[in-house]
């Protein structure tokens, strides 16, 4: 059985003329969704979170197959089990979606690296759910056509059918607002401090870029007992937040020597040549992490002597290393204690209606995280 949804659908990756309000990549589209396989899942979204990776396909510099459901970040409500004996999961259960499933069987999740399963990178990549094919359609000039999943979630949408391994259980008491956050801007920055650098109590950290990403990854740091805690971005407003929240001193680039040297840096703007400075500012023995998404047809230069001679480590770090069943639930307990005040992230809340104003604010640097309720 089809049930009809509301999403928001992108035709065409790149090209489209600024501001984004007014060219409106984004259209609120009446959908058809198919119902969950056995192993997939009916969710109602919640909340929704804008991430910079969903900005990337509109702008081009992440490339995906047309037309498309966009949103990755989300936290929502079960629906429908594909399969009603699912173990551990009912309907009217609190989750939150994640944006890569994991199969279990590949060698990258036998290794304990679920977070670069093959099976789910490729699926995400062409825009289906793990089990094959996709579950959104719409009535097109030759009869019903599919639609792509985003990263296996598609979440700017009333509701969605996921893989049951896209998706966390959680308490049902988390605002949605701030439970979603923690499906990609926690997941991603907290981890790349905690998983990925391994950052141990009284290492110096430097975070370059504070979008929803990098001041996860500066409430990761001091979380972690990192110190000091340094941050660098160009706007003043995100620079003053990180003061609030806990940097020991927040610069504009190429500002402030205190930034230099530090025993781990992050990266997270996704521009090679930033990258190059961030491997450049830490410490001799550093460790540079990034977990930006640069264009594809950006190369790194970097001095490749430095590697030895200065004992230097980079490091990529794809959704933070986390293990979501495993990591989501250690991060909320962190934020239950008040150690991750993750919801003072939060820029604003509106109605999917208003999705194209909101990736304006976000390519203009105005937002940290811009939530979304379809429900509005």
């Amino acid at each position: 059985m089809k049930r009809r949804i509301a999403a928001a659908v992108l035709s065409r990756s790149g090209d489209h003329p600024k501001p984004y309000a007014e060219s409106e990549p984004l259209a609120i589209r009446q959908l058809d969704l198919d119902d969950p396989l056995p192993g997939e899942v009916l969710v109602r979204i919640d909340a929704a979170g804008i991430c910079h990776s969903d900005l990337s396909v509109i702008n081009g510099d992440r490339p995906r197959p047309m037309p498309m459901a966009l949103g990755h970040e989300a936290a929502g409500t079960v629906l429908e089990l594909g399969d009603p004996d699912e173990p551990g999961l009912a309907v009217g259960d609190r989750v939150v979606l994640v944006f890569l499933p994991s199969c279990g069987q590949c060698v990258q999740c036998l290794s304990g690296e679920g977070y670069l399963c093959a099976n789910g990178a490729a699926a995400n990549g062409k825009g289906e759910l793990m089990r094959g094919g996709r579950r959104l359609s719409c009535a097109g000039d030759h009869g019903q056509e599919p639609v792509h999943h985003h990263l296996g979630v598609s979440a700017f949408a009333t509701q969605a059918v996921v893989d049951r391994r896209s998706l966390v259980k959680i308490d049902s008491d988390i605002p949605p607002e701030t439970a979603a956050l923690f499906g990609c801007a926690v997941l991603t920055g907290v981890g790349a401090v905690m998983n990925t650098a391994k950052v141990q109590p009284g290492e110096s950290v430097t975070v370059i870029g504070l979008g929803g990403v990098g001041l996860s990854a500066l409430l990761g740091a001091l979380a972690a007992g990192a110190q000091p805690v340094h941050a660098v971005d160009p706007s003043p407003a995100k620079r003053a937040l990180a003061l609030e929240l806990g940097a020991a001193s927040a610069s504009a680039p190429g500002e402030d020597d205190a930034a230099m040297g530090s025993d781990v840096v992050v990266e997270t703007v996704g521009k090679a040549a930033v990258l190059a400075d961030a491997y450049r500012s830490a410490r001799r023995g550093g460790r540079i992490v990034t977990v930006g998404l640069p264009n594809p047809s950006e190369d790194l230069s970097i001095n490749a002597l430095s590697l030895v001679a200065e004992g230097k480590t980079l490091m990529g770090s794809y959704m933070g290393s986390s293990i979501p069943a495993r990591d989501i639930p250690r991060y909320i307990k962190l934020w239950r204690a008040g150690r991750l005040p993750v919801e003072k992230l939060l820029t604003s809340v509106g109605p999917l209606e208003e999705i194209n104003e909101a990736m304006d604010k976000l390519a203009s640097g105005d937002a940290v995280r811009q939530v979304l309720v379809p429900g509005w």
